[in-house]
């Protein structure tokens, strides 16, 4: 059994922060990338609602892997969060009106079904007394739908508070309507339009009405002295001090459907090894399948390349996001994954890394997003200089080229904490891989122990003749 971790492994300003959102009922945490706003957030909550008693109950609004499984598998991994109960509201729509019913502290829902849940209470008033818009720069365009719902139902809710570490993914306008969330345009004006003629500059053509709003030197500094009572904003590397890498897992819960085919799919590779000699190469050959399905598309024997899902690179790009502009370095396993990563991640411009040429431009800043198979990157490449973010979008067996990537950007020169980000595909050959990676254990015998767990699993099934 996994110990959990206490408040003694909290850093500093955790505590600090949590208190601000306690003290402040309506607030905003613009926490850099891994500085914990989830785990701060249900430090928070925990004290209002099961310690002070201030509250009842919290509904929590994100991006559906967020609120599937990030909120969750935090209250799992903290000891003072043991007595929080979560009701995540997903599913089709019979299993979210059941998940509504639970008596639970926080109930969770993603910004795709936010405005269901609102016309679900006849578009009015809802039960929950505070608010937690988790990633609210999703909410950042105050024309989208998902605003003017919250627009509509704010008043409802006696605390609310925003969490992102990309308030301005776009620039300084985009801070407005959150901004709008916590205070009703108090602070930075009632409509966005004022806003832009107050802070910025409207530059067009001669003779065209349209154009851009460009802020002046002081826009910014103008803004946050307007925030700075109810805004915590906080970078990484002023705050945590600490040279090794930090590694954060982060799982990807596969839909029902798509977790039955995986399952089908694994029990038909289990079968299909088993009438043949099992051995490490045939067992490696089931496993790199196993490993493609999760991960969201598989090769055919012709080498077509079928899309299964998108969970695994959704996460990923909700990643890339959350850097904030800052250098992202991504490792992947196969051949068309590379496509589909460069595909979903192009507004990002990202750079397939080849050749020495692309080490210069990365280490002097000029690539936000560098994706690179271990086999290339793994040995002797100093890449500290351009970034301290790495992303496994997928993982292999090989124990040498994960400790080799990893240690990529955690080298003499680097100045800031390393976090280095695992997406696992739950229930699927993705723990396998981590289990034996993490244990530093032997190739081989991660991997045969791994299949005899599945013959074992599907073991009354098997009968050969």
């Amino acid at each position: 059994m996994t110990t959990k971790l206490t408040k003694k492994d909290f850093y500093p300003y955790q505590p600090i922060v949590a208190q601000h959102i306690v003290d402040n009922p309506f607030c905003g945490l613009f926490l850099d990338m891994g500085m914990t706003k989830t785990v701060i957030t249900l430090t928070a909550i925990n004290a209002l609602v099961l310690e002070d008693f201030a509250i009842n109950s919290v509904l929590v609004i994100g991006p559906r892997q967020v609120v599937e499984s990030t909120w969750p598998d935090e209250v799992g991994k903290w000891e003072h969060l043991r007595n929080l109960k979560l009701s995540p509201i997903i599913g089709n729509p019979k299993q979210r009106r059941a998940a509504m019913r639970v008596k639970a502290d926080i109930y969770l829902i993603s910004c795709d079904n936010f405005a269901w849940l609102v016309g679900e209470f006849g578009g009015g008033s809802l039960p929950y007394e505070m608010c937690i818009v988790d990633e609210s720069s999703k909410f950042k365009n105050p024309s989208a739908v998902k605003s003017k719902v919250f627009k509509s139902i704010k008043p409802c809710f006696k605390r609310i508070v925003i969490l992102t570490g990309t308030p301005a993914p776009n620039g300084l306008i985009d801070i407005w309507f959150q901004i709008w969330m916590l205070d009703r345009g108090k602070r930075l004006g009632a409509y966005v339009a004022h806003y832009k003629d107050r802070f910025f500059n409207h530059v067009s053509k001669p003779g065209s009405h349209f154009g851009k709003y460009l802020p002046t030197d002081t826009t910014k500094d103008q803004i946050y002295k307007l925030i700075q009572d109810i805004v915590i904003s906080m970078e990484a590397p002023d705050y945590q001090k600490h040279k090794a890498p930090r590694f954060i897992d982060v799982p990807v819960i596969l839909p029902d459907a798509v977790r039955k085919k995986y399952e089908q799919f694994e029990r038909e590779r289990v079968m299909e090894l088993l009438e043949s000699e099992v051995t490490a190469m045939t067992a490696s050959v089931m496993s790199g399948k196993l490993l493609q399905f999760a991960g969201g598309a598989v090769y055919d024997d012709e080498k077509n390349v079928h899309e299964i899902h998108t969970e695994t690179i959704d996460a990923l790009e909700e990643l890339v996001e959350q850097a904030n502009g800052k250098p992202v370095l991504i490792a992947y396993t196969f051949k068309h994954e590379l496509a589909r990563i460069m595909e979903r991640l192009k507004r990002f411009e990202p750079v397939h890394f080849r050749n020495d040429q692309h080490l210069k431009d990365w280490n002097a800043g000029k690539i936000k997003v560098m994706v690179m198979h271990p086999a290339s990157g793994g040995h002797g490449l100093n890449l500290q200089y351009g970034g301290h973010i790495a992303i496994w979008f997928s993982l292999n067996w090989s124990l040498e080229l994960y400790q080799q990537w990893c240690a990529r950007l955690p080298r003499p020169g680097q100045k800031y904490q390393v976090l280095i980000y695992r997406l696992i595909v739950k229930g699927t050959e993705y723990e396998s891989v981590v289990k034996t990676l993490d244990k530093k254990d032997g190739v081989q015998r991660g991997l045969m122990e791994a299949v005899r767990a599945k013959i074992k699993k599907y073991g009354l099934s098997f009968k050969k003749s």
